[in-house]
């Protein structure tokens, strides 16, 4: 069911991905491709990160869900047989400009810094790109049918949209090493026990619902606070000192925030023993 979300701005056309607002402030991305496992072609990948642009733009969004559509795959990594076919030529034209990643990365999420918080719902298999499209997303709610893996290697081919890098943060050298150099997958149990994934859902019927219960914890916090404390977080992830991201941090949003109508509305809810009223973030 789709919650009925008053949009501020107009989202951009899509033909890979179905839009939908499942919750309020809640943006759903179902990746529209079963038939081909969920892989995203070229065109797919600028589509989606256009998206996520505007998502982080839009003041009535404040979260995002991303899954797949269908029974097997969340993403199954890129469409190989377009990249076959433009490769050898078969393919027709192609505009080399186009035959790449944006700076977003896979899936306009591999790669991205940001705004708001997403959140993988993944209901099936989440190999190669669709991996590191999970490791790029800032929580994880997984199937227990879901797997997950990197299997370039295999191929003869390398994970260069940011998964090496992002998986040996957070689950350190040896444990990366073994993903990658080996390429079997692994399960959403051995994921969650890596602290890969947040939580498994019942069953991967419930996947999407399980994602949006935790998407509605993250709305119903000020949406002023949900950025800085996100790139707070980020900012640690990606630098080696902690107290050089905390800095980092303060000097990109604390005057901003302290000065802005929800960190107002939080204080005086709290003094006054209510639910707080937030307003669309304007930072």
């Amino acid at each position: 069911m789709s919650f009925i979300t008053k949009l501020a701005t107009t989202p951009p056309p899509t033909s890979h991905v179905i839009l939908s607002y499942p919750a309020p402030y809640v943006l759903l991305v179902t990746i529209n491709r079963a038939k081909a496992m969920n892989s995203i072609p070229f065109a797919g990948h600028w589509e989606m990160g256009a998206v996520f642009d505007w998502f982080d733009n839009e003041p009535n969004l404040r979260v995002a869900i991303i899954t797949g559509a269908g029974e097997k795959a969340f993403c199954a990594g890129q469409d190989l047989i377009e990249l076959g076919k433009l490769r050898s030529g078969k393919g027709g034209s192609a505009n080399p400009a186009l035959m790449r990643h944006p700076t977003s990365g896979f899936g306009g999420i591999s790669r991205r810094a940001g705004k708001k918080p997403i959140i993988a719902a993944v209901n099936g298999f989440a190999l190669g790109g669709g991996f590191e499209i999970v490791l790029g997303c800032d929580m994880v709610v997984a199937s227990p049918t879901a797997t997950f893996g990197l299997p370039e290697a295999l191929r003869g081919i390398y994970a260069a949209a940011g998964g090496p890098a992002n998986l040996i943060r957070n689950v350190g050298r040896p444990i990366a090493s073994e993903i990658t150099l080996t390429g079997h997958p692994i399960t959403a149990q051995r994921a969650k026990e890596l602290n890969l994934v947040n939580r498994i859902s019942p069953s991967r019927e419930t996947v999407v619902d399980e994602a949006i219960k935790l998407a509605n914890q993250v709305a119903n916090i000020s949406p002023d606070a949900a950025i800085v404390t996100r790139a707070g977080l980020r900012e640690a992830w990606e630098t080696a000192s902690t107290e050089r991201a905390t800095q980092l941090t303060l000097e990109r949003y604390n005057d901003a925030l302290q000065k802005s109508e929800n960190a107002l509305e939080g204080l005086m809810a709290f003094a006054e023993k209510r639910k707080p009223s937030w307003k669309p973030s304007k930072l």
